[in-house]
């Protein structure tokens, strides 16, 4: 999970805190020490390190917090609103182009997934009602245009090639006015990376810039690669001028060296971050909401956001309807399922819940088992989901069979499900809540 390493020792550090009715300057000395520590082992900028506890120590000092009713709870809410700072403060959006097409030219190293994630913000922006086209202009990588090619095909988004072309500024420049000719409104520019910068690699990416005039530059970089992605950042940054900064593998990065840093070291800021391999898994990066994770606070916005996507409201009206009626199936059941996984992988959704993360530490999440769930629901015939009462022992076994899981997996589904709709039909029968089956359909 993203920043457990770090969030678990800033945890430990404010629980020191809160052990104490007052805080002496003492007793803040020793909590930023801890902090500097925790911040320096998550592979933070020593640079940034040094003037976050700085600017946290002088506020925490002050009478303000000192004298407080409850300090911890002071401190806590200082270094919540430094770590936003230090990433940026407020969320940055990418700029579009008054007069279309928008042109993103999306650099970076080799192995970063750079790739996979033109792909990714163009589903993104087609979501959003745009139109977009991919740009194949690594023509030295084996295979490059093939993976884009196969990205546009996953997420249904043309790309535009030149076969046998060697000159990735020609490409560029033919990609753009194919945009211009074909109505797409949005065009993401896939460069040639290498495994180190070198100045034929920023040569290249200099003349692209100069002849299609990108609106914005986007470097991608692997944040489990913590200072070393800085470095890159801040050499990308000093050669090209990029605008904003694309973070992958964010999910599976358990320190945060590199969200805590870029910003910081280049001035530019953090605008997309990878939280996963599925083509949807690509977000805004709030640095409030991610400073509320690394605290273990949740973010209940984006879970929101997510939710919101992945759930249909014509959809969640008639469900909304079903379960006041009583009506309630388990072809519901399992739809109701599917949508939760749209939302993404599970562990992080915990995550975003305040709270979850740290009573649920060490608790392993199956993803299979909705796979199981749904194979099993889907083992029955069209009548079983309607009515699970018919569906007696020897239905159990052809089920159980049907779907390659147990009976006794088909047992529990099956009182999970008649547990469920007993509460439906206790809160209809005593209308307690108008609003919360309305949650239930969100």
């Amino acid at each position: 999970m993203a920043f457990e390493g770090l969030a678990d020792k800033l945890s430990q550090a404010f629980k020191n805190l809160k052990r104490k009715g007052r805080l002496s300057e003492g007793d803040v000395k020793t909590a930023m020490r801890e902090i500097k520590l925790a911040l320096l082992e998550a592979d933070v900028s020593y640079k940034v390190v040094k003037e976050f506890v700085n600017n946290v120590s002088a506020r925490c000092v002050g009478s303000d917090v000192l004298e407080s009713l409850t300090p911890s709870q002071q401190v806590i809410k200082i270094v919540n609103e430094e770590l936003t700072s230090i990433m940026g403060s407020q969320v940055s959006k990418i700029k579009i182009s008054s007069a279309p097409p928008t042109i993103i030219m999306m650099v970076g190293l080799q192995g970063t997934g750079k790739t996979t994630h033109c792909g990714k913000l163009a589903n993104y922006f087609k979501k959003q009602g745009k139109r977009p086209l991919l740009v194949a202009c690594d023509v030295y990588r084996p295979a490059a245009i093939s993976q884009l090619c196969i990205v546009g095909e996953s997420v249904d988004v043309p790309v535009f090639k030149i076969d046998g072309e060697k000159d990735a500024v020609k490409i560029a420049k033919s990609g753009v006015e194919h945009a211009k000719k074909h109505g797409n409104d949005i065009v993401f520019i896939d460069t040639a990376g290498r495994l180190h910068i070198d100045e034929q690699l920023m040569n290249e990416l200099n003349n692209i810039k100069a002849k299609i005039n990108p609106t914005e530059i986007l470097l991608v970089v692997d944040s489990m690669t913590g200072q070393d992605a800085v470095n890159v950042a801040e050499k990308f940054n000093e050669l090209l001028d990029i605008d904003g900064v694309v973070l992958t593998k964010l999910d599976g990065d358990t320190r945060g060296g590199a969200a805590l840093s870029v910003k910081h070291i280049t001035g530019k800021p953090i605008k997309f971050a990878g939280i996963g391999e599925k083509m949807e898994d690509i977000e805004p990066f709030y640095p409030d909401r991610m400073a509320s994770r690394i605290l273990g606070m949740g973010d209940v916005l984006t879970l929101i956001d997510k939710a919101q996507a992945a759930f249909d409201e014509k959809q969640a009206a008639e469900l909304e309807e079903k379960m006041r009626k009583n009506k309630f199936t388990l072809t519901d059941y399992l739809e109701q399922m599917k949508q939760i996984k749209q939302m993404g992988p599970l562990e992080n959704l915990i995550g975003m819940i305040p709270g979850a993360g740290k009573a649920l530490k060490g608790a392993t999440v199956d993803e299979k088992a909705i796979a199981h769930f749904e194979a099993i629901i889907l083992s029955m015939t069209p009548g079983e989901r309607e009515d699970p009462s018919v569906i007696n022992a020897s239905r159990r076994r052809r089920i159980a069979a049907g779907s390659g899981r147990s009976v006794e997996e088909v047992n529990r589904i099956l009182r999970q499900f008649e547990q469920m709709n007993k509460l439906f039909k206790q809160l209809n029968s005593k209308k307690k809540n108008k609003n919360f089956l309305r949650g239930f359909g969100i």
